[in-house]
């Protein structure tokens, strides 16, 4: 490594300097690119000009050296506490006199050696003493101190005490002498040594008191107890309860803090918790389970018994010991003959016949009469009787009771048997009207209309949710296709259902459900199968244009499509692949169908509520709406002069089917009650009677004020509400024939107006005022003289000097942040430096000490050869 830059410069200088011989004879000019020199345009006289021409790194070795000699030695010194402080009398005072300070200095010198030699003085008359007694008497030991006799109050001595012996005795001596005087002037003053007699003899006689003290306290003691002892199998231990509950009383009741802390020390600690299942491991779950379900509805269909599972022989392999194998039951039963037969029973039923064997023979020994003499006549006379014929005559009576017995066993296991029989036939019948738990992906509609069609909601949901579960994308390749699949058969299968008569529209509600899991999985899917749908209901529109001029409004199946649809995709977007065709799909159905029938108004009236909900989040505009409720109250006028308003296709001023809503029949009018309208009343509204009919007519037009009062809610922000309302504002005002109407609807005739008249605000448009607006006072402008930049403003003495002042501050305050930045540099590199030979001192140990540990191995493998040579 080479020397530092800095130091590579001196050297240079130096070599510089000296001549080719080495000596310092001959000078060698700097280098003027070197040499810094600051000129001045013009010399000013009284200035002093510092630093003219400087050699290069002159003022940064000078900055150094001022750093090293200070700072440096402030920071070697900063963690050493010990000061020399010079503490010599009258040093730091400037007021006095050197001659003064030596001469107090050498007064205060004199009497501190002569108080030391005053204390360790032994030649004068003043006794040494040791705890109140004089030394030269203890050297005689005529009073020993026992350990034993020592008291607790040993080592306290009296102030008379520790002031004759530890303060010379002079005090001492002085203040019996003052007492002695005031007292009694007549008597002479006692010398020392009387003085210390009498202490010594003092505290002997209180040391004496003190051990009579011990000793009649000891004696007081034991007597105390022997009477306590004496006493105390009187008296009972336990308290009585008054006592008690005084104590109970008396304990302070816990605090509300202590009691909180309590719980929280007995509260159960938080355990870690099972990681979230993925939705691949739940659907491995849920399959697994339903698997399980599904073949224990099997064996309990085909009648299997549980048990029969369970007993099967597990496989055993040659090497195993059998050391867990366990009998549950001991089912070994005892061999005997009966009547000359086996009989195989259990132990129970044989110890129940002995014991009412030894039961009987006992009755009948009590029974007999007499005494030994007759009970040996008698088994005499029992033996002279046995005879060959009564033994077989015994035999055939043994084996009928025999046959008899198996006869009623036989006829209860059969009992047992058909009893069984008809509970596992329940059980199987149960099983087979029970569903399945596992399906598989109908392949068609068909399939799928025979799984569902003719069951009850319930059961047509858990197929459908069986269906998914069993099949989930994430279980096999294929079902994600078929689920793709399922999701338009379901919906054609909702379309059905609608179709049939009368609608299930209740299955409809609940099918929702599954249809709208099924989109959330897949979505795609789900918007290709609507919107083919509604391609397709356009075009059959379209085809029935061209072929009758005319078209139709569509059957239930698409309005339900239509209903589905808002609640499966979103509608508040802008554009949507689903959404945007059904907004279409329904403006063409209110400009292009017309309306012919009842049905046709109640379907038209369906669409304009999808139109509500469609944007009811964006609020957009939609024309055709305004111009359908404004036909249908055309439609219930008496008087077909449309005056303030425009109709607009497919309603008509005057025709066959202009009168739809027009009710003439007060009667119906004050019997109508105001109702929901069903949908499920398009399919049968031709049977109804005419006061029917009028009463939906009335329905029709409630629903319509209704939906007029919903829209002036949701345009009113809009600028142009009030042209868009004027139409129907003129036919509520000026052409319905309110008065004939019922209280309901005039109600809600007075409603709707009141929300078109609060929400419809006139907006005036922008015109430019005719006079000239007044222009704002304005003052004289302040002109300020503008000076050359960089040359000091005149002003007043007292301001050049403020401004003289900050900019010295200025400068000074730049100075002090230079000059503190470079005191932290140079800390910096002295902190480093220390880091580094301490780093290279540990590093030179190191190595030592490895050489040294590899020398001594050396040397140990050296000596190791020796020795197996040797």
């Amino acid at each position: 490594m080479g020397k530092p830059t800095k130091q590579r410069r001196k050297g240079q200088v130096a070599a510089r300097a000296k001549g080719p011989s080495g000596a310092g004879t001959a000078l060698v000019k700097n280098n003027p690119f070197e040499v810094k020199v600051n000129k001045q345009k013009f010399n000013i006289l009284g200035r002093r000009t510092k630093h003219d021409v400087g050699l290069p790194g002159v003022s940064r070795s000078k900055a150094v050296k001022k750093r090293t000699q200070t700072l440096l030695k402030e920071y070697k010194e900063r963690e050493k506490s010990n000061v020399f402080k010079d503490k010599r009398f009258g040093e730091y005072n400037t007021k006095i006199s050197p001659e003064e300070k030596m001469m107090k200095r050498f007064a205060l010198e004199r009497q501190q050696n002569h108080e030391k030699k005053s204390i360790y003085n032994l030649n004068e008359d003043d006794e040494l003493t040791h705890y109140g007694q004089s030394l030269a008497d203890i050297e005689k030991l005529n009073d020993v101190i026992d350990s034993d006799s020592d008291t607790e109050e040993r080592g306290i001595l009296s102030a008379e005490l520790t002031a004759a012996h530890f303060g010379g005795g002079g005090g001492l001596l002085r203040r019996k002498a003052l007492t002695g005087e005031q007292d009694e002037e007549e008597e002479k003053p006692k010398s020392r040594k009387e003085l210390i007699e009498e202490l010594i003899a003092k505290s002997k006689q209180e040391k004496r008191e003190r051990q009579t003290q011990r000793e009649n306290a000891l004696e007081l003691t034991e007597k105390l107890d022997t009477d306590w002892k004496e006493i105390q199998t009187l008296l009972s231990h336990k308290t009585p309860k008054s006592e008690r509950k005084d104590k109970e009383e008396e304990k302070p009741k816990p605090d509300e803090y202590d009691m909180i802390v309590r719980e929280l020390g007995f509260e159960m600690k938080a355990q870690p918790s099972d990681r979230m299942k993925t939705e691949e491991e739940l659907a491995k779950e849920e399959q697994e389970r339903l698997q399980k379900l599904e073949a224990d509805r099997l064996r309990r269909m085909h009648g299997k018994d549980e048990q029969e599972n369970k007993k099967k022989p597990k496989h055993m392999s040659a090497d195993d010991l059998a050391d867990g194998f366990i009998l549950d039951k001991d089912d070994r039963r005892l061999l005997s003959y009966k009547g000359g037969q086996l009989n195989v029973g259990n132990e129970e039923e044989e110890e129940g016949g002995n014991e009412e064997e030894e039961g009987e023979s006992e009755e009948e020994s009590e029974g007999e009469p007499g005494g030994e003499d007759e009970e040996e006549a008698i088994v005499e006379e029992d033996d002279a009787t046995d005879s060959p014929s009564d033994l077989e005559s015994d035999m055939g009576s043994e084996e009928e009771v025999t046959a008899n017995e198996e006869q009623k066993e036989k006829h209860k296991g059969n009992e047992k048997k058909l009893q069984s029989e008809e509970e596992q036939n329940a059980k199987i019948e149960a099983a087979r009207s029970e569903l399945p738990y596992t399906f598989t992906v109908p392949e068609s509609y068909e399939k799928l209309k025979a799984l569902l069609f003719g069951r009850i909601i319930e059961e047509q949901l858990v197929i459908l949710e069986r269906i998914q579960k069993c099949n989930h994308p994430s279980l096999a390749v294929g079902n994600k296709a078929k689920l793709e699949k399922l999701f338009g058969f379901l919906l054609e299968y909702i379309g059905e259902l609608a179709t049939v008569e009368p609608p299930e529209l209740r299955t409809i509600d609940k099918l929702v459900l599954p249809l709208y899991s099924l989109c959330q999985m897949f979505p795609e899917a789900a918007s290709n199968s609507v919107k083919f749908v509604l391609q397709d209901a356009a075009h059959d529109m379209e085809e029935m244009i061209e072929v009758k001029g005319r078209a139709t409004f569509p059957g239930l199946d698409m309005l339900i499509y239509l209903k589905i649809t808002a609640i499966l995709f979103p509608t508040s977007d802008f554009w949507h692949p689903v959404v945007t065709p059904a907004l279409v799909y329904m403006s063409q159905l209110l400009t292009k169908c017309q309306v012919m029938t009842l049905q046709d108004v109640v379907k038209g009236l369906f669409v304009c509520c999808l139109f509500l909900e469609y944007v009811s989040l964006s609020q957009r505009f939609i024309p055709e709406l305004i111009n359908f409720l404004v036909g249908i109250l055309h439609l219930s006028i008496p008087q077909k002069r449309p005056q303030g308003y425009i109709l607009v296709h497919p309603f008509r001023p005057a025709g066959k089917n202009s009168d739809l809503l027009l009710v003439c029949d007060k009667k119906d009018m004050e019997t109508w009650k105001k109702q929901n309208l069903p949908l499920s009343i398009v399919t049968r509204l031709k049977e109804s009677s005419k006061t029917e009919m009028n009463h939906f007519r009335l329905s029709c037009l409630a629903v319509c004020l209704d939906l007029i009062k919903k829209c002036a809610a949701l345009y009113e922000s809009l600028s142009s509400f009030h042209e868009i309302m004027q139409p129907i504002r003129v036919l509520l005002t000026e052409h319905i024939p309110v008065s004939e109407y019922p209280k309901q609807l005039q109600e809600l005739h007075q409603n709707a107006l009141k929300e078109l008249e609060d929400k419809g605000k006139q907006y005036t448009p922008l015109v430019c005022e005719k006079k000239k607006p007044v222009p704002l006072k304005l003052y004289m402008p302040k002109i300020v003289k503008v000076l050359e930049f960089g040359r000091k403003q005149g002003g007043s003495k007292e301001e050049q000097e403020r401004k003289r002042l900050i900019h010295k501050h200025k400068r000074e305050f730049k100075g002090a942040v230079r000059e503190i930045r470079k005191d932290n540099q140079f800390l910096a590199r002295m902190q480093l430096s220390e880091i580094m030979e301490r780093d290279s001192d540990r590093k030179r140990k190191v190595k030592n000490l490895f050489n040294s540990l590899a020398t001594q191995e050396g040397e140990w493998k050296a000596m190791k050869r020796k020795k197996f040579k040797n």
